[in-house]
């Protein structure tokens, strides 16, 4: 082993020795430095994220408990005001709409607004499950109040559905629970609470709704996070997210209430956990008053993130130092061994491509004679190599010719013959209409001697083909065709539909016990090819057979063999490529479908 490593340096180029001498004695010490760092380092940047967020969670869990505090405040006070101790404290002598066309009434519309202006409620409404007509004034000077009031009869939002399949008496309510409307004009977030009102002697319940915005819970979990693509959410007891800093990474992290008291320990401890196959760091905060907690996600790839930058740190330290080492290696070797190399860098141009001259010598040495001789190869190998593409080119010309020679006879001689059946039963005017449609079809595919269509005169071709073929067949063939019309003028070799139509009335419909049936044409555009797709409900075709189609040896059902489809699958792939062509899909029984993929662009 040690002779043949040996041998080896012995055999390298003088340049590439001294670069790797002096590397090498850079790279093996500050390999092992590193390999020796690298396991401390991703444990401290752990460490160090970890600590930061438990740092900022300590001041952000008080801040979301000052958030509940307010609104506990603002509600407290609202519920101390006279006019609400009037409203719901005691029993109310005529409608509740006559109490609020009252001065007093007035009076309590100005102490809800001063009481939304100074704290961070956006909005207040007391929701009665009466009658709408029996709460709202019926206009005038205290139509305003309509603002604070409303039926719960026309209320249909989440919320309600929870206090009336449940015992709850208050609800702090996520945006969702709200309808459209209340989160447009009053608060996307909530406090609602259930009260009574006694009017007339009859008790009816009654909501109290304080709002505020999300923004304010979102923008305290957005300053909680010091780490990208971290996320803070709040879930309630119903596990729903009430606020979250990324609603769609609290969703990708989601986790239970139940999972997560269970696995609740203390309020400042990140715990490892695998979601989705991420391994996480998270945390998880109680918020005792409204019954919440506060989960914090730290996902591990950024830290490893972070870990790996200070590693590139260190790497770039040590490169700079090979880097430096390589260029003096360079330096001393290259008096010596340049023009060799580029003669060598010269020649390894042949690996991509067509060898390029060099600039003829000046020097008339060994290695200016080594010039000389690589610039006579190179002159002479590009010549070889674009008589090789010409040939190439001719031969694949060649052979899409013969293809399409193939395949144009069998389509006649197969009419011929149906024209001649028509002639035998002495259908004459059938057969004035076949040979015009004939007529039109040959017109159609040899018009200009090209071999290139658009897809609207294949769509044509095989109209033509199936009515021809209806004569023969009794009118048991329906053709629906529906390409799109943009497609329709798009180029696609002549005579590549119609082979497939053929072995679909001939090998599928024709071989049912009815020999009849439906073909259907489709098109689109899908990664930027077209795809035409026929489909039939003929009888299908084998699984054993299936897999042979298209290789030019597998034989039909019936009569004859898939020469024509195999010569339309080759046409194409040596138009266009390996990628484009036919491929077959079939349930015996029920029917095949031929998707044909040529390039949108061609």
């Amino acid at each position: 082993m040690t002779d043949r490593l040996f041998s080896c340096f012995r055999s390298m180029r003088l340049q590439a020795k001294f670069t790797l001498v002096l590397t090498l004695s850079v790279f093996i010490p500050a390999f092992f430095a590193g390999l020796f760092l690298s396991g401390q380092i991703y444990g401290m940047v752990i460490s160090d994220a970890i600590r930061k967020e438990q740092e900022t969670a300590s001041k952000t869990l008080p801040k979301i408990e000052e958030v509940i505090s307010q609104v506990q405040d603002a509600v407290t006070e609202l519920t101390g005001l006279p006019f609400y101790h009037r409203l719901f404290g005691t029993p109310i002598e005529g409608s509740v709409a006559s109490l609020l066309e009252s001065e007093e009434a007035g009076q309590f519309a100005h102490e809800l607004k001063a009481l939304t202006d100074k704290t961070l409620l956006t909005g207040i409404r007391f929701v009665i499950d009466l009658p709408e007509e029996q709460i709202l004034p019926a206009g005038g000077e205290y139509a305003y109040l309509n603002r604070y009031f409303s039926s719960l009869q026309n209320t249909n939002t989440y919320w309600r559905g929870i206090f009336q399949s449940s015992h709850v008496n208050e609800l702090y309510c996520p945006s969702f629970y709200l309808g459209e409307e209340e989160k447009r004009e009053y608060g996307n977030v909530a406090y609602i609470f259930r009260t009574f009102l006694n009017s007339g002697g009859t008790v009816h319940s009654a909501y109290v709704a304080a709002y505020w915005p999300d923004s304010v819970l979102k923008g305290i979990l957005s300053d909680n996070l010091t780490l990208e693509n971290s996320v803070s959410y709040i879930i309630n007891d119903r596990d729903s997210i009430v606020s979250s800093s990324d609603e769609q990474l609290s969703g990708t992290y989601w986790l239970s209430y139940k999972a997560i008291s269970d696995s609740f320990q203390s309020s400042m401890y990140f715990v490892p956990r695998t979601i989705l196959g991420k391994k996480l760091y998270v945390c998880f905060y109680s918020i005792r008053d409204p019954g919440w907690y506060m989960v914090t996600v730290l996902p591990e790839e950024p830290m490893i993130r972070k870990g790996n930058q200070i590693m590139l740190r260190l790497v770039m330290i040590y490169l700079l130092a090979i880097i430096a080492a390589a260029i003096t290696a360079v330096l001393l070797s290259r008096s010596i061994t340049g023009r060799i190399s580029s003669v060598i860098g010269q020649m390894s141009t042949a690996r991509s491509g067509i060898p390029v001259p060099m600039d003829e010598p000046t020097v008339n040495d060994e290695i200016g004679d080594l010039i000389d001789t690589y610039n006579y190869m190179t002159r002479k190998t590009a010549q070889l190599m674009e008589d090789q593409a010409k040939a190439a080119e001719e031969l694949r010309i060649a052979e899409f010719n013969a293809l399409q020679a193939q395949i144009n006879p069998h389509f006649l001689y197969n009419t011929m013959d149906m024209i001649n059946w028509l002639a035998k039963q002495g259908r004459t005017d059938e057969i004035s209409d076949a040979v015009q449609d004939l007529s039109r079809f040959y017109r159609l595919t040899l018009s200009r001697k090209q071999t290139i269509s658009t897809i609207e005169d294949e769509e044509e071709h095989i109209t033509i083909y199936v009515r021809l073929q209806n004569m023969r067949f009794s009118e048991n063939i329906e053709l629906i065709s529906d390409i799109p019309d943009e497609l329709k003028a798009h180029s696609i070799p002549k005579l590549t539909l119609q082979p497939v139509i053929e072995n679909a009335i001939l090998h599928g419909i024709r071989e049912k016990e009815d020999k009849s049936g439906t073909i259907v044409l489709t098109g689109w555009t899908e990664d930027g090819d077209i795809v035409l797709l026929v489909s039939d409900d003929g009888i299908g075709i084998p699984p054993e057979r299936l897999s042979t189609i298209l290789t030019g040896n597998g034989q039909s059902t019936g009569s004859g063999s898939n020469i024509a489809i195999y010569n339309t699958h080759r046409r194409l792939q040596l138009l266009y490529g390996k990628k484009y062509g036919l491929t077959y899909h079939s349930q015996p029984g029920e029917g095949t479908e031929v998707e044909i993929r040529i390039p949108l662009e061609s």
